[in-house]
């Protein structure tokens, strides 16, 4: 290579231009696109790590809702966005692991469309029961039902939720046979199982803890492998029912599949360190939900996992929203 005058002088002026647009970012607001109406845990839970985003970089971090669709309309809104950094979206285990295997015509793929950030919460599922139900241990449930196949009715917040799903596994893994009553969302079902309209109901630790906590429904069992700090002294589904089942809801961060890795690296540890704050810790728990941040690379195996998980739930269930 002949070096020149020419070059000479032009080479420094380009490498702290490079080294400048990297570490300048974010220049402008970060958008996170939330594929769930305000209010749901998703939109709660980004909003969180969002505030805390903003006071630690120079630029805002504005959360951007767009529901309806399963969710599948936003998570295409963002698998579309230029992949400059700018736009996040906050994937879900209904969006990125149930969708691919529920949703024959979905605008995205959920493993080649976006990069992995780092997972924000495990959102807990349970089981629940109006008082007036006569089991009071997920064995005495389980026998209730087994006494009467397809007859006791147990709430979820709809067709290819994550609650839905892990009844459906539930039954796969064990001889159990509820008759599953879909509900439009957390809310309507927990209303009905407060009412005692239905007996039992498959939610989430942050629906339902309130509701736990003040004595209008009883915990009967645990989803995750291990017991939850928030309810110590309620057994799981695997120590219990069947060995090794485990089922979350879940909310983390991705972004389009070409953003570059430095900036993906610098939001994952970002993330990282607020997540592992005590107060921030605290809070999440006391929500219902449990901290848990990863690694880029840790994420996106995770989601990789999940996906084949719910795609042999949803087959053998034949689980289907669009026909």
């Amino acid at each position: 290579m002949k070096i020149t005058r020419r070059s000479l002088l032009a080479a420094p002026a380009l490498i702290p231009l490079a080294a400048t647009a990297q570490s300048a970012w974010p220049e402008r607001p970060v958008r996170i696109i939330v594929p769930f109406p305000p209010g749901q845990a998703a939109d709660i839970f980004t909003r969180l790590v969002a505030d805390q985003l903003s006071q630690r970089w120079p630029q805002r971090v504005v959360v951007e809702n767009r529901g309806g669709g399963a969710g599948a309309p936003a998570l295409e809104a963002g698998a579309r966005a230029a992949p400059d950094g700018y736009t996040l979206i906050a994937g879900t285990s209904g969006t990125l692991s149930v969708n691919p295997s529920v949703l024959q015509r979905l605008p995205y793929d959920a493993e080649r469309d976006f990069a992995a950030i780092s997972n924000i919460v495990m959102v807990p599922l349970l089981i629940v029961a109006h008082p007036s139900f006569h089991a009071r241990t997920a064995q005495e449930m389980a026998a209730a039902v087994r006494a009467k196949p397809g007859e006791i009715n147990i709430a979820s917040a709809g067709p290819a939720s994550s609650q839905h799903l892990a009844i459906e596994l539930l039954q796969l893994r064990t001889d159990l046979r509820f008759n599953i009553a879909h509900y439009r969302g957390s809310g309507p079902g927990m209303s009905d199982l407060v009412a005692g309209n239905v007996p039992l109901m498959m939610d989430s630790v942050a629906s339902a803890l309130p509701q736990i906590q003040g004595g209008r429904v009883r915990a009967i069992a645990v989803a995750q492998a291990r017991r939850l700090p928030q309810l110590p002294d309620v057994p799981t589904i695997a120590e219990t029912l069947s060995p090794g089942y485990e089922a979350a809801g879940w909310t983390g961060l991705v972004a389009p599949a070409a953003v570059p890795a430095n900036i993906i690296r610098r939001v994952s540890a970002d993330l990282g360190v607020i997540l592992r704050e005590g107060a921030m810790q605290d809070r999440i728990f006391a929500m219902g939900a449990v901290p848990d941040p990863t690694t880029p690379d840790d994420f996106a195996t995770f989601i990789r996992s999940e996906i084949t998980k719910w795609r042999e739930v949803a087959r053998a269930a034949s689980v289907r929203l669009d026909g």
